[in-house]
C-alpha cells in the first residue's frame, strides 16, 4: 500500500512538472525548454496580434480604396482597374505559397516575419514617397487626364513591395501565433481556437478603421497623409513585436523541405503497389513513442489506404535497416494523407474568395454610382461601405465565441461546439444569400427612373451578409488548414488559406473576361465601361448559381471527410528497421 501511495506521489509530482514545462517541440528565446507560465497563451500572442493589427489596417487602407485610385488618380477604365485590383490582390495571396514555404523549410516562422515585415515596411515607404516627392507625383497639378510614367512606376513597384513582404509575413505570423498555444493542454488548446476567432475579430476592427478613417483621409485629406499614417503605425508594431521576444515559444529551426517525406511517401508506396495491406494496422512501421523526440504521432486512418503499403515492412528487410524512399513510418503516411485530403477541401473553398472579391471592387463602384449623402453635410466615401461587413464580423465573432460554443459544447460534448468543416458549410449557405441579394439590389438600382439616384443605403444587407460570412468560413478555413495539415508545414498550411482568397480574386479576374468576351459580342456586355451600362445584375445572378452548386459538391465531401487525431500513448509496435526514416512533426 505504502509503494502505491508513493508511486502515486509521483506520478502526480511528474504530471505537476509536465504542466510546468511545455513539451511541443518549442523552446524559448535562449533555445530552452519553455516555461509554461511565462511564455507563450495570450501575454505573447498579444504581439503577434498588434502587428497584425496594423499590418491589416495598411493591407486593407490600400485595397479598400485602391480601384478609385486607379479610376480617379490612374484614370484606368473599370476593366483594366478592376483586373489590376485583383491582381494585386491576389498576388498578396499566393505568394504567401512561397513565404510559407521558406518560413517551414528553412528560416523559421520569427525570422520571416521580422524579415518580411521591413520588407512590407519598405513598401510603405514607396508608396508614401511617390505622394510627396515632386518628381515622383502623379502630376505637377492637382488635376491631369494622365498621370506621370514614372508615377505608374513606382506606385507599382511599391505595392508589390508590399506584396512581397506579405508573403512572407501573413502565413508565417499566423502559425506563429498558433504555436504559442500547446494543442496538447486541453486548456490551452481551448485558448488557441479562441485564437482564430479573435484574430479574425482584429482584422476586422482593422478594416472597420481602414474603411473608415484611412480612407477618409484618402478622399478629403491626401493620399499621401494616408500613406505616410499607415507606414509610421507599421513601424511602431515592428518594434513592439522585438520587445516581446522573451515571452514567444519558437519552434526549433527547421532541417530539412517538408515535402521530401511526402515524396518518400509516395516513391515507397508505388515501389511496394504489388503487396497487400495487412489487416491490422498495428503492424505497419512506426516509431516507438518513447524514442520519437520531433513532434506529436498521428493515428492511423482507413483513407486512401494505397499509402500504407509504404509502412509496410519487407521480409527482406527484417534483419537490415530499410531506407526513407523505402520505408515510412504510419505518422509519416497519414501527413501525406493530410496533404491530399487538403485539396477537394481547398478546391470547394475557391468561391469564397471569388465573392469576397466583389465586395472591395464591383460593390464599391455600385456605391459610388449610387447617392452617397447621408446628410445634407455629410458624404460617405464608396469604399467605406465595406466598414459594415468589418461591422458584421465584429459583432458576430464574440456572440459565436462566448455564447454560442459554450452552449454548443454542454449541449452536443463537442470542444469545438460545430465542426471546423460544418463551420466552412455555413460560410458558404452565407455565400449563396450574398450573391442573390446583390443581385436583387443591384437589378432594383438599374430600374431606377433616370432623374433619381438609389440610397447607398441599400447596400447595408449585403456588406451585413459578408461580413457574418466571415465570421465562419474566414475563421474556420484558418483552423482547418493549421490543424489539418503536418505540424512541419503550418505555415504552408497557412498560405493555402491566403491562396484561397488569392486565387479567387484570379477566378473573379478570369470570369469578368470571359463574361464581357461572351456577352460583349452582341454589343451589350455585362462588364461595361461603368457600372450604369453594365448587368453586374446577371453576373452576381451567375456567382450565386456557381456558390449553390459548390455548396453542395462541399457537403458531399465534407460528410466523407476524417479529422485527423494525434498519439498520446504509446501503443506503436517496435520495429528495428523504422531507425532509418525521421518522423515528421
Amino acid at each position: 500500500m505504502k509503494q502505491e501511495m508513493e508511486k502515486r506521489k509521483g506520478g502526480r509530482i511528474e504530471e505537476s512538472d509536465e504542466e510546468k514545462w511545455v513539451h511541443d517541440a518549442s523552446v524559448d528565446y535562449k533555445g530552452r525548454i519553455p516555461l509554461r507560465a511565462s511564455t507563450g497563451v495570450w501575454k505573447a500572442s498579444l504581439f503577434v496580434l498588434a502587428i497584425e493589427f496594423s499590418e491589416r489596417i495598411a493591407h486593407f487602407g490600400i485595397s479598400s480604396n485602391l480601384i478609385m485610385y486607379l479610376t480617379e488618380v490612374m484614370h484606368e477604365d473599370l476593366k483594366t482597374a478592376t483586373n489590376n485590383a485583383n491582381l494585386w490582390k491576389g498576388a498578396t495571396t499566393l505568394l504567401p505559397m512561397i513565404g510559407g514555404f521558406l518560413g517551414d523549410a528553412y528560416t523559421g516562422r520569427f525570422r520571416m516575419v521580422v524579415f518580411s515585415s521591413l520588407v512590407y515596411f519598405k513598401g510603405l515607404s514607396l508608396l508614401t514617397m511617390s505622394q510627396f516627392i515632386p518628381n515622383l507625383k502623379p502630376c505637377n497639378n492637382d488635376i491631369c487626364h494622365q498621370p506621370r510614367k514614372v508615377h505608374e512606376v513606382v506606385f507599382f513597384l511599391a505595392l508589390y513591395c508590399i506584396a512581397l513582404g506579405t508573403g512572407g509575413f501573413k502565413p508565417c505570423l499566423e502559425s506563429f501565433g498558433g504555436d504559442q498555444f500547446d494543442g496538447d493542454n486541453l486548456e490551452e488548446r481551448k485558448k488557441k481556437m479562441s485564437f482564430f476567432n479573435w484574430w479574425t475579430f482584429t482584422f476586422s476592427i482593422a478594416l472597420l478603421l481602414a474603411t473608415t478613417v484611412v480612407v477618409y483621409v484618402q478622399d478629403f485629406v491626401s493620399w499621401g497623409v494616408a500613406y505616410l499614417i499607415l507606414a509610421m503605425f507599421m513601424a511602431l508594431t515592428i518594434i513592439a513585436f522585438y520587445v516581446g521576444i522573451p515571452f514567444y515559444r519558437y519552434r526549433m529551426r527547421p532541417n530539412a523541405n517538408p515535402f521530401i517525406p511526402i515524396l518518400q511517401v509516395l516513391i515507397a508506396s508505388i515501389r511496394k503497389r504489388n503487396l497487400s495491406c495487412p489487416s491490422n494496422p498495428a503492424l505497419l512501421c512506426e516509431v516507438p513513442m518513447s524514442e520519437n523526440s520531433q513532434g506529436r504521432l498521428l493515428n492511423h486512418t482507413s483513407r486512401l489506404r494505397f499509402l500504407d503499403k509504404a509502412a509496410i515492412v519487407e521480409e527482406k528487410y527484417i534483419e537490415k535497416k530499410a531506407g526513407p524512399w523505402r520505408l515510412a513510418t504510419v505518422t509519416r503516411v497519414e501527413e501525406t494523407k493530410l496533404i491530399l485530403n487538403v485539396v477537394p477541401i481547398w478546391l470547394t473553398s475557391l468561391m469564397i474568395g471569388v465573392c469576397i472579391a466583389q465586395g472591395s471592387t464591383l460593390f464599391v463602384k455600385q456605391a459610388a454610382a449610387m447617392n452617397l449623402k447621408i446628410s445634407d453635410n455629410f458624404k460617405i466615401p464608396p469604399a467605406s461601405m465595406a466598414s459594415l461587413s468589418a461591422f458584421g464580423t465584429i459583432i458576430s465573432v464574440p456572440i459565436y465565441d462566448r455564447i454560442i460554443v459554450p452552449i454548443l459544447r454542454k449541449v452536443r460534448g463537442n470542444e469545438r461546439g460545430i465542426s471546423i468543416l460544418g463551420r466552412i458549410g455555413i460560410g458558404l449557405i452565407f455565400l449563396v444569400i450574398l450573391m442573390v441579394v446583390a443581385a436583387l439590389v443591384e437589378n432594383m438600382r438599374l430600374r431606377m427612373p433616370g432623374h433619381e439616384t438609389m440610397s447607398v443605403m441599400w447596400l447595408i444587407p449585403q456588406y451585413l451578409i459578408l461580413g457574418i460570412g466571415n465570421s465562419f468560413y474566414l475563421i474556420a478555413l484558418q483552423e482547418y488548414f493549421y490543424d489539418e495539415v503536418p505540424d512541419s508545414m503550418r505555415s504552408v498550411g497557412m498560405a493555402l488559406y491566403l491562396s484561397v482568397i488569392g486565387i479567387g480574386f484570379f477566378l473573379s479576374s478570369f470570369l469578368i473576361i470571359i463574361v464581357d468576351h461572351v456577352t460583349g459580342k452582341n454589343g451589350k456586355g455585362w462588364i461595361a465601361k461603368d457600372v450604369n451600362s453594365s448587368r453586374l445584375d446577371k453576373f452576381y445572378w451567375m456567382l450565386a448559381v456557381i456558390s449553390a452548386l459548390n455548396l453542395c459538391l462541399f457537403l458531399f465531401l465534407a460528410k466523407r471527410f476524417t479529422y485527423k487525431t494525434a498519439r498520446r500513448k504509446a501503443t506503436e509496435i517496435d520495429c528495428s528497421n523504422c531507425d532509418g526514416v525521421d518522423t515528421v512533426a
